[in-house]
This record gives C-alpha cells, structure tokens and sequence, in this order.
C-alpha cells in the first residue's frame, strides 16, 4: 500500500459498465518524510474520502479484492482514511489537528 492524498476528483459520463457506480479520485503520492511527491494517481474510492484527507492506496490486483470489485478494471483503489501517521517516534501526520488547520 502507499499513502496519499486526496487532491480531487474525477468525473467520467461515460465510461466501462463494470464501472458504474464508482467514485474517482485523483490523489498525489506522499514521501515517509511527509512531502507530497509529483506523481498523481486516480482510484476507486470504497470509503468515502474527502479532498485534502490522507488515505491509504491498494494498487495492482490488491485493489480487486474487495467484494464486487473483482471484475472491474481498477488498478489503484483508496481503501482507507488515515487518521495519525507517527514515524521514529514523531507524528507525521494527525487528521485532527489538519481538520483544526493546524
């Protein structure tokens, strides 16, 4: 898995029947440093992430496993929303305290 996170999202009218129903999202890849990275990304969202949030990304045939998606086209899918990140013993990132502005 990777983290990311979420910059936007993406609208397709038309697109694959088996992808009916699935949110897109465009996300930016984060370093263990915190830093965000220039490579973007989009992926199916099964969890309901916001703009701005961290998440976590399932990518290759990892991203299929959840139920009913196993016949769908998706090679990246947000699986998680991050809550803290500590790394060495120091926090990284706290959803809390971005929500504060903080």
């Amino acid at each position: 898995m990777q983290i990311a996170k979420v910059r936007g999202t993406v609208v397709s009218t038309y697109k694959a029947r088996s992808m009916t129903g699935v949110k897109f999202l465009l996300l930016q890849f984060i370093d263990a440093e915190g830093q965000l990275l220039p490579k973007y990304e989009v992926a199916g969202d099964i969890v309901g992430a916001g703009i701005d949030e961290w998440v976590l990304v399932s990518r290759g045939g990892a991203a299929r496993i959840e139920d009913g998606y196993d016949n769908r086209p998706l090679d990246a899918m947000v699986v998680g929303i991050i809550d803290t990140i500590t790394v060495a013993n120091q926090s990284l990132y706290s959803k809390k305290n971005q929500e504060r502005g903080q």
